[in-house]
């Protein structure tokens, strides 16, 4: 049998590799921004075009490059960081595995110009599929200029599983604001089709952290400051009144390289225990400086991942740190569960109230509201037959009285007995008393129960709430039918920059819902009015940083454009537990949720509500 094991060329086994590093544009931001950092630059500037497939340009200040060391970058494996293996456990640089430029030069067509300081002449490489097209002498600056062009040209299939030019942007600028944060001592300016998104200055932590997330952020944090023998650790955390509820400004610097590590994650989160919800996410930013020998980067790739020697003590330093910066500043729980917030949901007049009744009661319902009014309009056709669907599932359920032999030709309540006509709850003309009106009550302003023939109901109040909406929004967005209650007084956000980017990507569908907002240039945006339903009921500015929140989760489940954008309003806009409601308006979000087309779950997949027969409750209480 021949021989069949052979070497990959090695512009095969280039692209092979690239893609542990090199994963999408913003890997390639990483890389040549930790070369710009590693090369002494105190000037670093970034330019995006496209988002980074058509162009991404490092231009840095640094100490530049020979011609040979031009030249030797781009094979693999070269690194002027380490020479023997011993260098791997006292690395304080950002690279040192010397793959990067070769990964790059393999999925791209990069164009390098370089001069050393005390060199007249510089060199100028174009690189294309990891070969060198041309290499000549040329006239630059002091430093490194790297143009990677036309990112994964030549693997097409890579290429298409990019995702949105926003999404794209939002990793890159992730990626900018960690080496922008580990560095506050150098310039960094980043350009996005010749718009200037970023301008910082050299400039201390503190100030670095207000330029990137905004001036609203200096009001957030916490310093964190502790020191031992083994390890120090500095940096910010946030108030707890300020924790979010998706994660995304959580940052660990080890020896000021950016990493990602769920167990020291925990060692925050424990400090914030009995602070925030197990459901939020606080900001914090935190510097862990220990002796190289102590820790192994070499783990993956892309460098994000470490090991500790002792895991352990570095989570009680850490929790200990947190804990004791919380204190010091007085940071109190803010959550108050017993706080009277009711949602006033608009009152359903008598005619416009949907009447549980089967066949040819429910279609006596006329549903007279005027539509689009406040949260919960009348129910339109749609609704009425969607409600008359769910009407027929129940007709097969019987009461005691039923089996024990009632005329089915008798006119009996459904089974939720939710005619809200009779609030005295005596028998009138044609009724019986068995159709009395059963009030429905909240417990832990948190559950709704309601009775039903073959027992009771138990509804999740938020997520009931939130899947009415969703179909709403959807509806709105379909039919571009939002209604906005214009502001008398207009109000600014200011968001950091991947948040603005979200932001603007998804600007337009935002305001079909009913928002009025405004790109008033930078990272500022103004909101002139909102959707009617929201108005007075609602912080506005908190209802849109919700929104941004849920989208950026939204995108992980790859869920469709409208579908994220329905939902993530949906799931700002929704009313939450501990929220008091009254008698009228548990009795709207019940009639609403069971108009719905599909009323058994929310967006998010949260059961709205269960059924407990009354068989199942005398079984509870046998002996």
């Amino acid at each position: 049998m021949a021989d069949i094991i052979q070497l990959l060329p090695d512009a095969i086994a280039n692209q092979i590799a690239a893609g542990e590093v090199i994963q999408r544009p913003a890997s390639v931001v990483k890389e040549l921004l930790e070369n710009a950092v590693d090369a002494g630059s105190t000037k670093i500037q970034l330019i995006i075009k496209d988002a980074g497939k058509g162009l991404i340009q490092v231009i840095d200040n640094g100490c530049g490059m020979s011609e040979t060391d031009a030249r030797m970058s781009f094979e693999r494996h070269a690194t002027s960081k380490i020479r023997s293996a011993t260098d791997l456990f006292a690395i304080r640089t950002m690279g040192f595995r010397g793959e990067a430029l070769a990964s790059i030069a393999a999925v791209a067509q990069v164009e390098m110009k370089t001069r050393q300081q005390s060199k007249e002449m510089g060199v100028r490489l174009q690189i294309e599929g990891s070969k060198v097209l041309k290499q000549y002498p040329c006239q630059a600056s002091p430093g490194t200029s790297f143009s990677v062009k036309n990112l994964f040209y030549n693997i097409p299939a890579r290429r298409n599983f990019l995702k949105s030019n926003p999404v794209e942007l939002k990793h890159i600028l992730d990626e900018f604001q960690r080496v922008a944060l580990s560095n506050p001592d150098i310039h960094f300016t980043v350009h996005r089709d010749k718009e200037e998104l970023y301008h910082l200055i050299p400039a201390n932590l503190r100030q670095r952290i207000v330029g990137l997330f905004g001036t609203s952020s200096n009001k957030k944090l916490i310093p964190v400051e502790e020191e031992t023998d083994i390890v120090r650790i500095r940096g910010y955390v946030g108030k707890p009144e300020f924790a979010k509820k998706s994660r995304g400004s959580q940052f660990f610097f080890v020896n000021d390289r950016f990493i990602k590590n769920g167990y020291l994650h925990h060692a925050v989160m424990s400090a914030y225990e009995e602070l925030i919800s197990k459901e939020q996410y606080p900001l914090y930013i935190i510097f862990i400086d220990i002796d190289p020998s102590k820790i192994d980067i070499n783990v993956h790739p892309t460098k994000q991942e470490i090991n500790f020697d002792d895991q352990r003590l570095v989570y009680n330093y850490l929790k200990v740190a947190v804990r004791h910066a919380l204190g010091q500043h007085n940071a109190m729980p803010s959550l108050d569960f017993e706080q009277e917030s009711t949602f006033n949901l608009p009152v359903i007049k008598q005619q416009e109230t949907p009447t549980y009744r089967p066949s040819a009661a429910s279609g006596t319902n006329t549903g007279s509201g005027k539509s689009g009014s406040a949260n919960f309009p009348s129910l339109n056709q749609r609704e009425k037959s969607n409600l008359q669907n769910w009407e027929k599932l129940y007709e097969n359920l019987r009461s005691p009285e039923e089996e024990q032999g009632v005329s089915k030709n008798e006119p009996s309540a459904l089974t939720l007995e939710s005619s809200w006509s009779n609030e005295s709850g005596d028998p009138q003309e044609g009724q019986t008393t068995q159709k009395t009106q059963k009030e429905p009550y909240q417990i832990h302003r948190t559950y709704i129960i309601n009775q039903i023939k073959s027992g009771f109901i138990l509804i999740d109040q938020q997520a009931a709430h939130e899947r009415i909406l969703y179909e709403q929004y959807l509806e709105i967005l379909q039919e571009q039918s939002g209604t906005t209650q214009q502001q008398l007084f207009t109000k600014t956000i200011e968001l950091d920059g991947p948040d603005t980017e979200v932001l603007l990507g998804i600007l337009e569908e935002v305001n079909l819902l009913g928002f009025d907002i405004q790109h008033f240039g930078q990272q500022t945006f103004v909101i002139n009015g909102v959707p009617a339903e929201l108005a007075g009921k609602k912080d506005e500015l908190q209802v849109v940083l919700q929104l941004i929140e849920q989208y950026k989760f939204g995108l992980d489940l790859n869920l469709n454009f409208r579908e994220n954008i329905a939902r993530s309003m949906a799931r700002s806009a929704a009313i939450k537990r501990g929220q008091s409601l009254d008698k009228e308006e548990m009795k709207t979000l019940i009639d609403k949720l069971f108009a719905c087309a599909i009323p058994y779950k929310s967006p998010t997949g949260r059961n709205c509500f269960h059924t407990f027969e009354l068989e199942e409750l005398a079984q509870l209480f046998e002996g």
